[in-house]
């Protein structure tokens, strides 16, 4: 049966050349960067090197870069050590409605602990107002926590304008860019951020190892404690082979980017046509790819859809007996049968948002690809209405 992996966003297969550069660090070069023996500091190199490649990927100083378990970790540890390290100065945080677990979980915590939270509006585009960013800044207000890219439809926030204001005002801004990074071009000086999360996995690096951007001069307060690792702000021993494999997914990222987004907009423009095309009552969520400047306002590689009348946990189940991976939205969400919040907070009726779909391509999918998933996504979607007992005729 063939095999189709259509769920990049949630995570991407591991390039053989990163594959290739970590080996020896789990078989050959084994030592301990603490260590002062030479094997030791051949490992120290190592990481400074893998610093600094991700630092280049984003427009960093490789002294801004801290490595971090994934965007998850580097999330938390922004949002709770800026409210420890300013809770005196203020106890006001702003964030969106469709921002990752990892930022929401996050701040429901914080309003347990009396902290004031605002979650900003999107349009139905998923789209940030800088205007209402501007409004929701109050004398109180310590940190603003917006995402670059969203990660169930992919809308790309004008960022360097809302890290602008919060700064206006004095506020520390900081950008979840997981979905960002290594997909569109990332220049930490030119945006303005203060922090910003990072995640291997996204650019076909290793699982369980990120990065924490701190500009410099707005360095937090350490995350673990027991040790002296990244300048004795995450204790533990390093994940050697992780770090290497995200410096080298890092370079390739730089290297071949214009090229990654090619090749993931070709194939998704022809992904979403076909199917807007070929399977009637059919929402296509996010910015419009038949506008060229949406078209440019959206992860390059993202699909996302409401087919009516049907689940999409139906479908993907369907689908996956074909040999086809898609999502129905964050994988980080995959077992809960809560319907998305961002579409939800976009403003699409909860009844129709259990028939979403999320399909994502990358550097190894093809037209082929595409088009065979496609022809199988049209049965299954034909198949689940005929025996829904909802129709078009009785409505919702």
């Amino acid at each position: 049966m063939r095999s189709v992996y259509l769920d990049y966003s949630a995570t991407t297969p591991v390039k053989q050349e990163v594959i290739d550069a970590m080996v020896p660090y789990f078989t050959e070069v084994y030592g301990n960067p603490s260590s002062l023996y030479s094997q030791g500091l051949v490992v120290r190199e190592a990481v400074l090197k893998a610093r600094k490649q991700v630092a280049d990927l984003i427009g960093a100083d490789p002294n801004e870069i801290f490595f971090t378990s994934g965007g998850t970790e580097a999330d938390n540890w922004v949002v709770f050590e800026v409210a420890e390290k300013l809770k005196d100065k203020g106890k006001h945080i702003i964030t969106s409605k469709i921002e990752h677990h990892a930022i929401l979980h996050s701040a429901q915590t914080l309003e347990k602990r009396g902290f004031d939270i605002t979650y900003l509006d999107v349009d139905e585009k998923g789209f940030i107002k800088p205007e209402d960013l501007k409004k929701a800044i109050k004398d109180d207000t310590i940190l603003v926590s917006l995402m670059t890219v969203n990660n169930e439809v992919g809308t790309l926030e004008p960022i360097k304008e809302l890290a602008a204001i919060a700064h206006e005002h004095k506020v520390l801004f900081h950008t979840d860019a997981v979905q960002a990074v290594g997909n569109i071009e990332i220049d930490v000086k030119d945006l303005g951020v203060d922090y910003l999360s990072a995640s291997a996995h996204k650019i076909y690096g290793p699982k369980g190892i990120g990065a924490l951007y701190m500009k410099k001069g707005k360095t937090l307060g350490a995350y673990l404690h027991g040790g002296a690792q990244e300048k004795k702000k995450r204790a533990g021993t390093e994940n050697i082979p992780g770090i290497v494999g995200f410096g080298k997914a890092a370079e390739l990222a730089k290297e071949n980017l214009s090229a990654h987004r090619e090749h993931s907009m070709k194939l998704r423009d022809h992904l979403v046509r076909r199917v807007m095309k070929e399977i009637p009552n059919t929402f296509f969520n996010g910015p419009d790819i038949e506008d060229e400047n949406e078209r440019m306002l959206r992860h390059p590689g993202n699909a996302n859809f409401i087919f009516e009348y049907i689940e999409g946990e139906s479908m993907l189940l369907m689908l996956d007996d074909k040999g086809i991976a898609v999502s129905t939205g964050s994988a980080c969400s995959s077992e809960s049968l809560v319907p998305s919040h961002v579409l939800a907070a976009m403003g699409m009726p909860s009844e129709i948002i259990h028939g979403t779909l999320r399909m994502t391509v990358g550097d190894f999918t093809t037209m082929e690809d595409v088009d065979y998933a496609v022809d199988e996504l049209k049965k299954v979607v034909s198949k689940l209405r005929d025996w829904s007992s909802v129709s078009e005729e009785k409505g919702w």
